[in-house]
């Protein structure tokens, strides 16, 4: 059995061998490689990927980015496409074919088929001798010296560069296609990463409370509404305009420094020119200030009128933090 130091070293050896796999595909990549992009840039259909074994467990993961990059994608399995599944393909769709042989049986018997619909095909191949690279329209080479694998038969190395040049094609037609983070929150809707690209301050200010006082409010006022609303603060409003904040630190530091506190109103303790922010701002905006400015809550505004409070608590709930 090995020791620690013999698992960590063979971890070690295994990441340089498949990150090297990976620098020697910047040496590979060329006008195959350009082609492909372009014409799934200026393709009216969809992009089909398929491959057996590992190399289809890779193209499963190439399809679920190029969808969620904004290119309409479908998997198709190699040897279910040839026992009825060649119904997916369209007059316009581009067929990307992966497998580190290209030779394997299903493969030959799916490229004439493919062919013979007239669709292009894009290899994603490790042999440029093979048969589907030598019948394919493009071919991208992810050539690896060797697999991780020691006895180099696991598919370790060559499914790591396969991977890797479907991550370089998602990440081009990104780009030319000027996906924007807003495009990406279309189709992240669900999860942290939606949230911080769709969530707006009206969507968390909309369930809270609005705590308001007047500046010449008792202090017994300002702490019931602060306390009712559960909050930790209230905004202090005249002729319907923010004229200061009140936060449950206030009421505190108040107490401590005055023994007499009947004397006093919300004016006599208020922060002027609080932090606010408008109501159509990301929730992450909200986050930011809040960080930056060592605060929990933060007044939101609605065509210069105040609206409501945003807490730490409310960006908490919702996962963002």
């Amino acid at each position: 059995m090995k020791n620690s130091k013999d698992i960590i070293a063979t971890a070690k050896k295994t990441i340089n061998i498949e990150a090297e796999a990976i620098k020697n595909l910047i040496n590979l990549v060329d006008k195959g490689f350009e082609n492909t992009v372009k014409t799934i840039l200026n393709s009216k259909g969809r992009v089909i990927v398929t491959g057996i074994g590992k190399s289809a467990i890779v193209g499963s993961k190439i399809v679920a980015t190029f969808n969620s990059t904004g290119t309409p994608s479908i998997f198709m399995h190699a040897a279910d496409a040839i026992h009825g599944d060649l119904g997916n393909i369209l007059k316009d769709d581009l067929v990307i074919c992966i497998s580190k042989s290209g030779d394997t049986p299903e493969i030959k018997v799916l490229i004439p088929l493919i062919k013979n619909y007239g669709n292009k095909i894009a290899a994603i191949t490790g042999n440029l001798k093979s048969y589907l690279a030598q019948n394919a329209d493009f071919v991208l080479n992810t050539y690896v010296e060797k697999e991780a694998c020691p006895n180099n038969l696991a598919p370790t190395s060559s499914t790591t560069a396969q991977l890797v040049i479907g991550d370089a094609l998602a990440v081009c037609l990104l780009e030319l296609n000027d996906f924007s983070s807003k495009d990406f929150a279309k189709y992240h809707p669900g999860g942290i990463i939606g949230k911080k690209l769709y969530l707006r301050v009206r969507d968390l200010v909309a369930n809270n409370e609005i705590p308001k006082v007047n500046p010449d409010s008792s202090i017994k006022d300002v702490i019931v509404e602060i306390s009712e609303k559960r909050l930790g603060t209230t905004a202090v409003i005249e002729n319907d305009k923010i004229v200061g904040i009140i936060t449950d630190g206030d009421i505190r530091r108040m107490l401590e420094k005055n023994e007499d506190i009947n004397r006093l109103c919300a004016r006599d303790i208020m922060s002027e020119n609080p932090l606010t922010i408008i109501e159509n701002e990301m929730a992450i905006s909200a986050l930011e200030i809040m960080k930056k400015n060592n605060i929990t809550q933060i007044l939101v505004t609605e065509k210069n009128k105040y609206i409501g409070v945003v807490h730490f608590h409310d960006l908490i709930k919702e996962g963002i933090i």
